[in-house]
């Protein structure tokens, strides 16, 4: 039930986003007439309006497959291929693991199409199918190297700590979010690698004014990084990663080549806005207190046996954390989409105070950083 309605919720809102977007696209918005011309604004939207009707494309089949995982595709896997309490922790988490990602592979059509029709149709795509599909293998083993490894590292947990305190999931959830925390460092010097080429951004006066930029709003970055973005796609960006002395700045080699170095400059003094005033602590305290509550739901969810026959299993899974785990990678969303509002307004929020701090630090802004 809760997953037809968010299906339904969530097509209405693409469907009134997909009427808006049809009438503004003959009627351009004055404000942002100085920004854009006509035709670039009506490309604009004919891009926007094709995203949302895959979105609501997307949308509809999902729900149909979630209904066939739970009722037929759960119950049959798990009946074949024992997960129980009992069963062994790395077995289990491979099977849990492995059980995922075959049923992640029904939207790779969806990846697909976005990639080289709509991507390729506005000319963003950059991106061989040779390419696409090694990145696809790629992600397939390292999620399923790295799945395994952190299901068989909570199920470890629960079975051991659970049998001296009912209070093993605060134990084990500040585990994972320290690991939550490493993962900060380790994806971008060790994964990130497998995938896209960096290299540090050459001497000049780019790097020159990047670096200036950082000592004056008290950005200490140990190196300026260039990433090969355009060997996928045209889109770009800037970011930073990590924290302390691994906090690197790192720019898509797009950016560099679309835009002026005074642009450049304050893209960068945006995403350093974001780390001066805040954000990301605070975006990491709501994901502390949102997988406290995550954990604290597992350990009640343990001891439901209509949780467990409602996903066609007999009461010998009864304390399966793998089975729920899967349950909830599968579920969560359909609970946690009715937050999006509240995420999405300090999310608005917090990209403006960042625009504000921007304009100031380049002196755009009529103050100071």
């Amino acid at each position: 039930m809760f997953a037809f309605v968010h299906t339904v919720f969530e097509i209405f809102m693409n469907y009134l986003n997909y009427k808006s977007l049809v009438t503004m696209k003959s009627d351009q918005p004055d404000h942002t007439k100085e920004l854009m011309e006509e035709e670039k604004w009506k490309t604009a939207t004919d891009y926007s309006l094709a995203k949302t009707q895959l979105s609501m494309i997307q949308e509809f089949f999902s729900f149909l497959i979630l209904i066939v995982v739970i009722l037929y595709i759960l119950p049959f896997s798990f009946n074949r291929w024992s997960a129980t309490s009992e069963s062994g922790i790395m077995f289990s988490s491979f099977i849990c693991v492995a059980l995922l990602m075959f049923i992640q592979t029904s939207g790779i059509f969806f990846e697909w199409f976005s990639q080289f029709r709509i991507e390729e149709r506005f000319g963003f795509n950059n991106s061989t199918l040779k390419l696409w599909m090694s990145d696809k293998l790629k992600e397939s083993i390292i999620g399923l190297i790295i799945g395994t490894l952190l299901f068989a590292l909570l199920i470890w947990l629960y079975r051991i700590l659970s049998n001296w305190s009912n209070y093993w999931w605060l134990v084990a959830f500040l585990v994972f979010f320290l690991l939550q925390l490493s993962l900060m460092v380790i994806w971008p010097r060790f994964i990130l690698p497998l995938f896209n080429k960096l290299s540090p951004l050459e001497e000049g006066e780019l790097k020159s004014r990047l670096m200036t930029l950082a000592e004056r709003t008290g950005f200490a970055a140990s190196t300026i990084e260039v990433i090969d973005g355009s060997k996928r796609s045209s889109h770009s960006n800037a970011y930073f990663t990590g924290f302390g002395r691994f906090r690197r700045i790192v720019l898509y080699d797009t950016l560099v080549d679309q835009m002026k170095q005074d642009e450049i400059e304050a893209v960068l003094a945006h995403e350093i806005g974001h780390y001066k005033l805040g954000h990301i602590p605070k975006r990491l305290f709501f994901s502390f207190i949102f997988g406290l509550l995550a954990f604290w739901g597992l350990d009640y969810a343990l001891s439901q046996e209509t949780i467990y026959s409602g996903l066609g299993l007999g009461g010998e899974y009864l304390g399966s954390l793998g089975v729920l785990l899967v349950a909830a990678v599968l579920l969560l969303p359909c609970f946690t989409y009715w937050l999006s509002p509240l995420s999405n307004f300090f999310s608005r929020k917090h990209e403006f105070e960042a625009d504000r701090f921007a304009a100031d630090s380049m002196d755009g802004g009529g103050g100071t950083c």
